[in-house]
């Protein structure tokens, strides 16, 4: 696959393969079975992403889905202002 700068090789959906990579996040949500509650956490990379969902999946009752999830300007910048500061 051809891969041009500002394409993530990794995603695989055309309508967002385009976006460049610092507009995008990855929120994982999984059952954590030990308390029965539903569970969230964001990445920035989808390998990453992908990695922890999959060691979510401990019985056959666990389940974890990966979000693509695509940020507008104001929320990556104030996203980037927070962690900064």
């Amino acid at each position: 696959m051809e891969n041009t700068q500002g394409q993530n090789p990794e995603i695989h959906n055309p309508e967002i393969q385009n976006l460049e990579v610092q507009n995008v996040e990855f929120h994982v949500s999984y059952l954590d079975t030990l308390s029965g509650r539903i569970e969230h956490e964001d990445f920035s990379d989808l390998p990453a992403a992908e990695r922890f969902a999959h060691a979510q999946l401990k019985d056959e009752e666990s389940w974890a889905v990966v979000d693509v999830v695509v940020l507008q300007e104001t929320q990556h910048q104030e996203r980037s202002h927070r962690l900064v500061a």
